[in-house]
């Protein structure tokens, strides 16, 4: 199926992707982010816009005239993508939805928790709690969670297993990183490699499912990949066991088995396109793989 990207982009940093197709617009849309690699990744985008979505690639670090780091924040910028969305005419309201893995993912619980407008996120391998810099949003604040060096494993091969490296988000002042997702409105899936060495995803997803029951939201749905690493890509692109860690400054591996992860990476690409179908309207699901 062909696609058509658009060109004009939000302050030249994401790419809006729509695909051919015989039923008219307007789509259900999304906002797709990415981890600390930085750049503009919109591969994903450009796959999820054949299956009948809008979806914008977003970029917020280490691109045209974005900041070089993460180290400040600022979700007002994320605001914009949003609300561009739901402004488009080819966009379905009265809801977005969001997809982010690794940092990405941390940033749409933040956006979940903070901003109007989210219907549904899609969570990868996300931190429940504010990592590698300080996020801002209007006069409140969330400090990053900490971490300890010397934490840091050693594999045989000399990469770095940095798995408990960050603090618990539930303890002393780390808890202040803990991003509010009580304050959320939307339905969350949240898809997980139990064999993720970037962080403890398992652990961060329980405990967002925990906050968000204990103040009277909807159970979020967890699925957990035996086997599967910290990058759940679309189905049939290579495992990332380890690879250059952007804040580490170093390579670390990433985890996964190859055959298991594999087979996550197909269920996953299933599993979020048919959340998103249910939760933004897309109607007729249509093929999936």
């Amino acid at each position: 199926m062909a696609f058509d990207t658009t060109a004009k982009s939000l302050r030249n940093s994401s790419v809006l992707c729509f695909a051919s197709s015989k039923e008219p617009g307007p789509f259900p849309g999304i906002v797709d982010i990415f981890g600390v690699g930085g750049g503009l990744p919109e591969y994903r985008a450009c796959l999820l816009a054949g299956k009948g979505f809008a979806v914008m690639a977003l970029a917020y670090y280490n691109y045209e005239d974005l900041p070089q780091g993460i180290e400040t924040l600022h979700l007002e910028y994320f605001e914009e993508a949003v609300n561009y969305l739901l402004d488009h005419p080819e966009v379905k309201g009265p809801g977005v939805g969001l997809l982010g893995s690794s940092k990405g993912g941390d940033l749409c619980l933040s956006m979940a928790s903070f901003l109007k407008g989210i219907t549904a996120a899609v969570i990868i391998n996300g931190s429940v709690a504010n990592v590698g810099g300080t996020l801002h949003y209007k006069d409140e604040t969330l400090p990053p969670v900490g971490f300890e060096q010397s934490r840091i494993k050693l594999t045989r091969d000399g990469l770095a297993d940095i798995l408990d490296v960050l603090n618990s988000p539930l303890e002393g002042p780390d808890q202040k990183s803990f991003i509010p997702v009580e304050r959320a409105e939307n339905a969350f899936l949240f898809l997980v490699g139990l064999d993720d060495h970037n962080w403890k995803s398992e652990f961060y997803a329980n405990e967002a499912s925990k906050r968000l029951q204990a103040h009277g939201k909807e159970k979020p749905q967890i699925i957990c990949y035996p086997g599967a690493g910290h990058y759940i890509e679309p189905p049939y692109f290579p495992l990332c066991q380890a690879s250059l860690h952007t804040l580490v400054g170093g390579p670390v591996i990433w985890g996964g088995e190859p055959r298991a992860h594999a087979m996550a990476q197909v269920d996953a690409w299933k599993q979020l396109q048919t959340f998103f179908h249910k939760h933004l309207g897309g109607g007729k699901l249509g093929r999936l793989s």
